[in-house]
Parts: structure tokens; C-alpha cells; sequence
């Protein structure tokens, strides 16, 4: 039987939930609701679903608390699109940070929205471009780190484990993906984010910046990120992969 993708719509507004979900559906997707955390915390216990459309704005635990809550559990790999009527741009590159894979700002239209939850899905299912190997029991090697594609963390050499938050996980494994090429901040960000440069160009600097912290890079003689001037970021190591030990 083909697979329906199922969505999951976290949002306190009633009316939202009802027209989001009525045209997805009609859009051939499987559909369910929630209306604050609690409701979504309850429903993720017994189910799976492929996608989650989490509103920020919400009375109670908000929807870049729920995010990084998602993060830190058992449905850290779910795409989250998160919704939003703020225009801040720092709050954008928080969810960023956190692990949303992308963004609307409302009001949107339904369609818009639809075609960005078939970009995420497709962006999220899609094998690396390069390496084109299977996450499980999976390390990737380089220098003196490695690379959990499965718990989704790194290594160093003593094997202490190093915690990557999602967007930092998703830049570092462009950057794999792709070593020793270099990439412009527009290529980051549609291969990190799946979608046109907008106000999240300033966060691929930021997020360059917090990678490059978490594997003790020097930021003006980096080892493994470098900055190619006028033109963007190089990993500049060789990658290698290796069975996951138990």
C-alpha cells in the first residue's frame, strides 16, 4: 500500500487547524491536530507522524520550547515547520537553532505551505549527495572526530561525546557531504534549509561560527572550516566511513 504522509498541526488557533488540515487533506495528506503541547505531547505517545507544523506563538510551553523539546527526544529526526507571525529575525534564527527545518510567517497562503512541507520531506528523505551511505550503524570519520549519523552527535578522540543541536548537525553534514568544495552561503542555505536566501543568510555565518566551536577550530587558522574570501566556506579535510563499533 502507498505510503500518506501524515502531519501533525500544533496550533491554538481553532480556525487554522481546521483550514490547514481540511487542505491538506484534500491535498492527499493524512492529517492531525493539536491545539497546545500537552495535546501534541499525548498524540506523539501512539503515533507517528512524518511531519510536524508547530506554531510559535501558543500560550504555555510555545512552540520553540516544543521544538527543542522534539529535539531532544525520540522524534528528534521529524521535520518540523514551524509558523510564525513574528518578523524578528533573531527569533527566526533561534528555531533555526534548534532544529526547525523551516519557516512561514503568517498569514501564509495554503498552498505555500503545502509546497514547503513536500520540499522538507523531500529534502529529508533524500540520500547525501555525495557519500550516498546508509545511517545505520554509521560513523564518518575526519581528523580527530567522528560523526554519529544515528545519535546524531560527534566524538573526539578520547570518545566524549560533543551534542549538536539540529541545525548545526544539518550544516556540518553539508560540509561532509561535500569536503573540499567550496560553497557559498546561498548553496548552505538551500541545502541546509531547502529554500531561497531570505533573512536566514546571517544565520550560515552564525551557524559556521558554532560548528567550528564544537570541533575546537580557530577561527583565523581554521582546520577544518575554512573561509575562502568573496566566496564562502570550504571543509577542508579529508571524510572517510567506518562501521559504527558497539
Amino acid at each position: 500500500m502507498e505510503h500518506i504522509d501524515h502531519i501533525l498541526i500544533v496550533d491554538d488557533d481553532r480556525e487554522i487547524r481546521e483550514l490547514v488540515s481540511s487542505y491538506l487533506t484534500k491535498s492527499g495528506l493524512r492529517t492531525s491536530v493539536a491545539a497546545d503541547g500537552r495535546q501534541m505531547r499525548s498524540f506523539l505517545e501512539g503515533n507517528t507522524v512524518d511531519l510536524i507544523v508547530l506554531d510559535v506563538m501558543m500560550p504555555g510551553d510555545d512552540g520553540l520550547v516544543l521544538c527543542r523539546e522534539l529535539r531532544a527526544g525520540k522524534h528528534k529526526a521529524t521535520p518540523i515547520l514551524m509558523l510564525t507571525a513574528r518578523s524578528d529575525e533573531m527569533d527566526r534564527i533561534i528555531g533555526l537553532e534548534m532544529g526547525a527545518d523551516d519557516y512561514l510567517p503568517k498569514p501564509f497562503a495554503a498552498r505555500e505551505l503545502l509546497a514547503r512541507i513536500k520540499a522538507v520531506l523531500r529534502r529529508t528523505r533524500a540520500l547525501p549527495p555525495n557519500l550516498q551511505i546508509s545511517e545505520a550503524g554509521q560513523w564518518l570519520r575526519f581528523g580527530d572526530w567522528r560523526l554519529d549519523t544515528v545519535g546524531r552527535h560527534l566524538l573526539d578522540k578520547d570518545g566524549t561525546e560533543i551534542a549538536l543541536s539540529g541545525a548545526e548537525y544539518r550544516l556540518l553534514r553539508v560540509f561532509i557531504d561535500h569536503p573540499q568544495r567550496v560553497l557559498n552561503r546561498d548553496q548552505l542555505l538551500n541545502l541546509t534549509q531547502g529554500r531561497d536566501a531570505e533573512l536566514f543568510d546571517r544565520s550560515i555565518d552564525l551557524l559556521v561560527s558554532r560548528v567550528r566551536q564544537r570541533l575546537g577550530d580557530d577561527a583565523r587558522e581554521p582546520t577544518y572550516i575554512k573561509t575562502v574570501r568573496s566566496e564562502g566556506y570550504v571543509f577542508a579535510v579529508p571524510v572517510a566511513i567506518e562501521e559504527a563499533r558497539s
